[in-house]
């Protein structure tokens, strides 16, 4: 390889600033952080919205919701393939999943079950990295997410683009528990939590617009927290 080839970690980068440019506008007038009359209350939080959503209660526990599966999942089994509408299908071991860029973060978690648990400290790889590795195709505008227990549920791409849309593997600094979706689970923090899968091991880029789990019973197909925008 000659010293003027991009290395492989220049052409992720760059992979990625292509697909952030792509939607820059798009992400920027998501109601997360453009609505001009949110519904919440409680200090301003880092994206311009009142830090307690509408209808929410804050909470210091961190309840436990899901299909009533809790599929035990070991580090060296766990896998995630990244496909549909792509140029160039990605899937990473647990390895391969480590070696990505590891962030931290500090988010807010809320349920559509009307709780929220403020400044949750995350550790793990942008979503947004790991599609640009994957290559959407100019048309594609969605992605189905996967669990091992077989929970599906669809999210805009501008909403999956966000730097604070994480597939973590660690909260407070210790690995995240199988019943909170370990050993790697999306996050959602401008969503309502719903929208981020559990023992994610799937994400199926899409075309067009599906509905997953909840969203085919009635649940809302955008979830924004701050539009009270829970049902159909």
């Amino acid at each position: 390889m000659s010293s003027s080839s991009p290395s492989k970690t220049d052409r992720i980068v760059e992979a990625r600033l292509k697909l952030m440019r792509r939607f820059h506008e798009s992400i920027k007038n998501s109601p997360a952080q453009s609505d001009p009359k949110p519904l919440g209350t409680g200090p301003i939080n880092r994206h311009g919205m009142p830090q307690l959503p509408v209808g929410q209660i804050y909470t210091k526990k961190w309840p436990v919701l899901d299909l009533g599966i809790h599929p035990q999942i070991a580090q060296e089994d766990w896998s995630l393939v990244i496909d549909g509408a792509v140029d160039n299908p990605v899937s990473l071991n647990w390895s391969d999943y480590m070696a990505q860029e590891q962030v931290e973060d500090c988010s807010d978690f809320h349920c559509v079950t009307t709780w929220s648990k403020v400044d949750m400290n995350w550790q793990g790889v942008r979503l947004s990295q790991l599609l640009a590795m994957a290559e959407p195709l100019a048309e594609a505008t969605h992605v189905m997410c996967y669990g091992y227990d077989g929970y599906t549920t669809n999210v805009a791409l501008e909403e999956c683009l966000k730097d604070d849309v994480l597939l973590v593997h660690s909260y407070e600094g210790k690995p995240l528990s199988i019943e909170h979706g370990g050993p790697v689970r999306m996050i959602t923090p401008q969503l309502y939590a719903w929208k981020g899968a559990k023992w994610i091991k799937r994400i199926e880029v899409l075309t067009a617009d599906r509905p997953g789990f909840w969203e085919q019973r009635g649940y809302s197909d955008t979830a924004h927290p701050w539009r009270n925008d829970r049902y159909q």
